[in-house]
């Protein structure tokens, strides 16, 4: 054997320790595949063809640097290809122009940025507003933050969980910059009023954003079923939409790291662009908040979406629909939980109807059964729950999950609800979170079971019911604790 073989062997081996590695840090990970992990993931459940081409098309073009597509024309190339793909199935015209972003929060920064600097331009606007209703997703809280700009958020029908359009009427103002709606929310899987907002924001000459990171995939496929939900018009085709996201690694199940952000035209999404000429390096022009990023997941997702095809998505969608509507059914017939609003896709909010059933022990307790769900906090009167993300890879494990979820609910009965600690709650009221130091925090996630050196406890619903009672300023001040504590200085092993 040369030396050339030895070395290779050598390095042969060290490469399998590193994947082995790998591999024994991911056992303590949710699955992503087969359908028991309902947030977080989206699997298809196509088998491997469909995750190889992926991976593969991702491998390609992973060193190829989306900052310039002077450079590498086959960025422009996949992206125009994507882009038009979104806008033919969400109601775009000739003129519709979009760009692919990382993921749902970029395309939502993006949106608004543009909205932000729209107003500015065209309406003289310095101090722009934002109406969203209080179900619209926290990424429009961090555009808001990031911007400067102040958020009107509105309430929402108790039993329908969608705003009131007269609301939105009466908050528009000469300083609204945009009105956003959702296609679905997050929180309960229903679909706002996306036509009666939109014309009024547009008779104020105000944008209108549609969200529809999580269901612009699934909803035009689910509208083409035989037995179609119901559900309002939401895409670009309704008069007054200015701009809708949609992430193609959610429904599109293609790999993490691809989204669409598509506007009206090109005028309009310029607004979002940044260009720099004020240095002596090369001239800067970044389409999205990023600057250097890989063309992987381009690649992967033009990949994906012309494997799946039209028909195939048309099946996809068959089958989540038909296992959301499975386990609607199944859940309304456990007692003591239901199903909130009326969710005409593949996302659920599951609450309980009976005082001596906490959800959150639920989640708790299905979790130990092999399924995870998502719980959700109660905010604004709007009760705690727990999210499920039916997705296609969950065809056919309905009557699984809705054993496990009577089991879950018989063992939480029995155990009773999480209930925070009354005097904790009390004293957490009278603490200002701007003068809290970090040994303040330290002290009060002690309190609330989370200082065991950033692990977090086994049982979630105690902590979960505290954080459901904190002024809401406390608790995002200490969340970022919470994390921070995740990552903590050791010694390194990358040697």
């Amino acid at each position: 054997m040369t030396e050339r073989d030895i070395s290779r062997d050598i390095s042969r081996d060290a490469s399998r320790d590193i994947l082995a590695e790998l591999a024994a840090l991911r056992a303590a990970d949710l699955p992503v595949h087969g359908g028991r992990t309902l947030a977080y993931v989206y699997d298809p459940g196509l088998g491997p063809d469909t995750a190889d081409l992926a991976h593969a098309a991702y491998a390609a073009m992973a060193d190829v640097n989306g900052l310039d597509m002077t450079a590498f024309p086959s960025v422009a190339a996949l992206e125009n290809d994507v882009v038009a793909a979104a806008a033919a199935l969400l109601g775009g015209g000739p003129d519709t122009a979009g760009t692919v972003t990382s993921g749902g929060t970029e395309s939502v920064l993006l949106a608004v940025l543009t909205a932000r600097e729209h107003a500015r331009a065209t309406r003289g606007v310095t101090a722009p507003k934002m109406i969203l209703p209080v179900t619209a997703h926290a990424a429009f809280h961090k555009a808001a933050h990031l911007f400067g700009i102040e958020t009107v958020p509105l309430p929402v029908d108790p039993e329908t969980f969608t705003p009131d359009p007269a609301a939105v009427a009466a908050a528009l103002d000469d300083r609204t910059a945009l009105v956003v709606v959702s296609a679905p929310s997050y929180a309960h899987g229903v679909v706002d009023p996306v036509p009666e907002i939109a014309a009024l924001a547009a008779a104020r000459g105000v944008l209108c954003h549609v969200d529809a990171c999580i269901g612009g995939w699934l909803l035009p496929y689910a509208r083409r079923l035989p037995d179609a939900p119901a559900m309002p018009a939401f895409d670009l085709a309704v008069p007054g939409v200015t701009s809708l996201s949609v992430d193609l690694h959610k429904y599109a199940y293609t790999p993490k790291g691809a989204s669409v952000v598509l506007f009206r035209d090109a005028e309009l999404r310029r607004h979002g662009y940044f260009a720099c000429a004020a240095w002596p390096g090369y001239p800067v022009v970044n389409t999205t908040l990023q600057g250097t990023k890989s063309a992987g997941p381009l690649a992967a997702a033009w990949a994906v979406l012309r494997h799946i095809g039209d028909a195939g998505y048309l099946d996809l969608a068959a089958r989540t629909v038909r296992t959301a509507r499975a386990l609607r059914t199944g859940i309304a017939a456990i007692p003591g939980l239901r199903v909130l609003g009326d969710p005409p896709g593949s996302l659920l909010s599951v609450a309980s109807s009976d005082p001596a059933l906490d959800v959150f022990v639920v989640a708790d307790c299905l979790r130990a059964h092999g399924w995870y769900v998502q719980p959700q906090p109660g905010h604004g009167g709007l009760p705690r729950t727990v999210h499920l993300t039916v997705t296609a890879a969950a065809d056919g494990k309905a009557p699984e999950l809705l054993a496990a979820l009577a089991d879950a609910a018989d063992e939480a009965r029995k155990l009773g609800p999480a209930v925070a600690d009354p005097g904790l709650v009390e004293a957490a009221a009278l603490i200002d979170p701007a003068t809290l130091t970090p040994e303040d925090s330290a002290a009060l996630l002690q309190l609330a079971g989370l200082g065991d050196g950033g692990a977090l406890p086994d049982r979630m619903a105690p902590v979960l019911a505290l954080l459901e009672q904190l002024p809401t300023a406390l608790a995002e001040r200490l969340l970022p604790d919470v994390i921070g504590g995740l990552f903590h200085g050791r010694p390194a092993n990358l040697a």
